[in-house]
Order: C-alpha cells, then sequence, then structure tokens
C-alpha cells in the first residue's frame, strides 16, 4: 500500500505549476531541517565548512529551501520533461555539439545542484545517454524513481561492473554517458582527495574512463533562474585529467568546487559527502 500512496504523493506534487511546485520543496526544506537533527547537523556543517574555505558569505535563509528544491525540480523534470525543456536555458551548446563530434563519446558530469535532472535530458534529445545510477535500497521506491525517470534515448545501468561495461561500450559507439561526481563511490572505487578543505572519497571512473581515448569530459550546471523560471544550464569542458588517480580526483574535486560556488544555495549540502564507504581505506590525517 505505501509504494502507491507515495507514488501518488510525488504525482500530485509534480502535477503542480513549477513555482509552486518549487516553493512547496523549499517547505519541505525548511521541515527537513528542523524535523531531523542529524539533517540539520550534517547540513549546517558541509554547508558553513564550504562557504567558508571559498570565503563566500552564508545564506541559510536561501539554502535551506534550496536542498528541498532539488527534490521539486526533480519531480517536476521527470513528470513534465517537455515543459521543463522549454525552460531550460543552455548557454554554450556549442561546445557540446563540438565534443560529441570529435567521434570519441562524451563524459557527461552533473553534480547534485538546482535542476540537474534536465540535463541528461538535452543530450538524449541530440544523441543516446546512457546514465549511471545508484538503485535505491527500497525495491518498490527503485521501481517508483525508474519509472518516473524514464526518458527516450536515455538508458540508465547501474553502478556497478556490469553498468561500468554498459558505459564502455556506450563510448565505443560515440555516445554520451553520465556520471554523479559527488556521489560518495563504494569502498575500492574512489580515492580521498581534497573537497572544500575535507578529504572526500571520490569516484575515479571519470578520468579512467576517458583516460582511454582522451574522451571529452563536460561538466554540467542546472542552476535555477527562479520560481517557476526554469534553469540556465552551463557547460565546460575539463581539461586532460592526471594519470595520476589522486591528483585527477583533486582536480576533479577542484572543478566542482568553482561550479558549486556560482551557486551554493542550490546544492545538496546534507548530503554525507565526507563519509567514510565501507572497504575504503582510513582518510589522511587533515
Amino acid at each position: 500500500m505505501l509504494s502507491p500512496l507515495i507514488n501518488l504523493m510525488l504525482r500530485i506534487v509534480a502535477a503542480l505549476p513549477l513555482a509552486v511546485a518549487q516553493g512547496f520543496g523549499g517547505f519541505l526544506g525548511y521541515v527537513a531541517y528542523l524535523a531531523s537533527a542529524k539533517y540539520r547537523a550534517l547540513f549546517k556543517a558541509n554547508y558553513a565548512e564550504a562557504l567558508a574555505a571559498s570565503q563566500l558569505k552564508c545564506q541559510y535563509l536561501k539554502a535551506i529551501p534550496g536542498s528541498g528544491m532539488l527534490l521539486s525540480d526533480s519531480l517536476w523534470i521527470w513528470h513534465n520533461p517537455k515543459k521543463a525543456l522549454a525552460l531550460a536555458e543552455v548557454s554554450n551548446w556549442s561546445l557540446v555539439e563540438a565534443a560529441i563530434d570529435e567521434g570519441h563519446g562524451l563524459i557527461m558530469l552533473c553534480p547534485h545542484l538546482g535542476g540537474f535532472e534536465i540535463i541528461p535530458r538535452i543530450l538524449a534529445n541530440h544523441f543516446p545517454a546512457t546514465i549511471l545510477y545508484r538503485p535505491a535500497r527500497q525495491d518498490w521506491l527503485n521501481k517508483v524513481i525508474e519509472s518516473w525517470r524514464a526518458y527516450p534515448n536515455m538508458h540508465f545501468v547501474p553502478t556497478n561492473l556490469h553498468g561500468v561495461r554498459q558505459m564502455v561500450r556506450a563510448l565505443s559507439r560515440g555516445e554520451a554517458i553520465g556520471i554523479l561526481p559527488d556521489q560518495v563511490p563504494s569502498g575500492g572505487e574512489g580515492v580521498w582527495a581534497p573537497f572544500f578543505g575535507r578529504y572526500a572519497y571520490t569516484t575515479t571512473l571519470p578520468a579512467r574512463l576517458a583516460g582511454r581515448k582522451q574522451i571529452p569530459v563536460v561538466l554540467f550546471s542546472a542552476q535555477r533562474k527562479g520560481f517557476g523560471q526554469g534553469w540556465l544550464i552551463h557547460a565546460e569542458r575539463l581539461p586532460t585529467f592526471s594519470d595520476h588517480a589522486t591528483l585527477a580526483a583533486a582536480e576533479l574535486n577542484l572543478a566542482l568546487e568553482k561550479i558549486i560556488c556560482r551557486a551554493p544555495n542550490q546544492y545538496i549540502w546534507a548530503y554525507n559527502r565526507f563519509k567514510h564507504p565501507s572497504g575504503a581505506e582510513l582518510p589522511p590525517t587533515q
């Protein structure tokens, strides 16, 4: 009974006008912040330390609802892809076309910022995109998310060896693949690298895949323009990663820091980016 009820609730939120849905998401952000001491402590520590390291001013009253809007934006984009695409403004699409025209495929990196779910749909309108994702622990929730996320020309693969192999095949066909670069990988699949002044266990997959044939790596952001106004999509081609895994991870995190600092109040600060995954070596001493 739980799955149909939650599915119905999600559909109600997604059916609202975008401005109303974002307002509701902002309200949920405040509810989570006030109701959960664990959420609040994690949010405050990540947000304050990151902005202090970047010499930016903390604006809690904007950042707290901004995290909640990540959920409402995603739901609305999944449910209204055509309307969402019409509200997405891409600032430098020619960069993406030039990269894909090289014929080696494209590695698309999308951090959890603003309306990030619109980015793979933009690409899928032009060429096939294979997206790496971590399945939810609850089977019923995973089925709900998979059904909502489905979109033509987009293929989702899990974060395991089978999924990585499918991504390699997609690149060999000259297609795009998508990776969430700020998601903590499983133990043994990453290295410790600085991120906003602290060590974070960071994926090495983008650098490993790019190094095979110097495949273009493009970092995207989808900054929210305002209530109901859509998103500004920015694409930045990253320089070639270092051959050293730890240095490459540090380069990736530095690029993420720069793009997050453009809209820090729209980032997912309550995510435990600095956790120690099971099986990973201990982080270096600070």
